[in-house]
């Protein structure tokens, strides 16, 4: 399963990522003023999963990579892709897997363990 983690950029903005089940990072949101804006993206994206459009496209180092739309707002960029058969095993975790991920959040200055 798939994972949201939210963080703080260097210039005190915000950003989201979605992380395959093994940790590795399938898009990054653009930068967002407010976190909670982050968690409203990502609220929107596990309960809209259907309505949003992968437009697909190649570096110019040839590498593949998409963007997460709905309408016309780009609402992420995935990482770069080595083929178009990786990139669609991204697309496809993403569908498979947003509706039902965790999110964390990494902008909180102090962890706290169970006892």
């Amino acid at each position: 399963m798939g994972t949201f983690v939210i963080s703080k950029r260097f210039d005190d903005r915000y950003k989201f990522v979605f992380t395959s089940r093994k940790g590795k990072t399938i898009f990054t949101s653009p930068s967002l003023e407010l976190k909670m804006e982050c968690e409203e993206s990502i609220e929107a994206i596990k309960t809209n999963i259907e309505k949003y459009t992968y437009v697909k496209a190649k570096a110019a180092n040839g590498k593949y990579f998409f963007k997460m739309m709905l309408e016309e707002t780009v609402i992420a960029t995935s990482r770069k892709y080595t083929t178009p058969l990786l990139l669609e095993k991204g697309i496809d975790e993403i569908i498979r897997t947003a509706v039902k991920s965790d999110v964390l959040d990494f902008t909180l200055n102090e962890f706290v363990f169970p006892d």
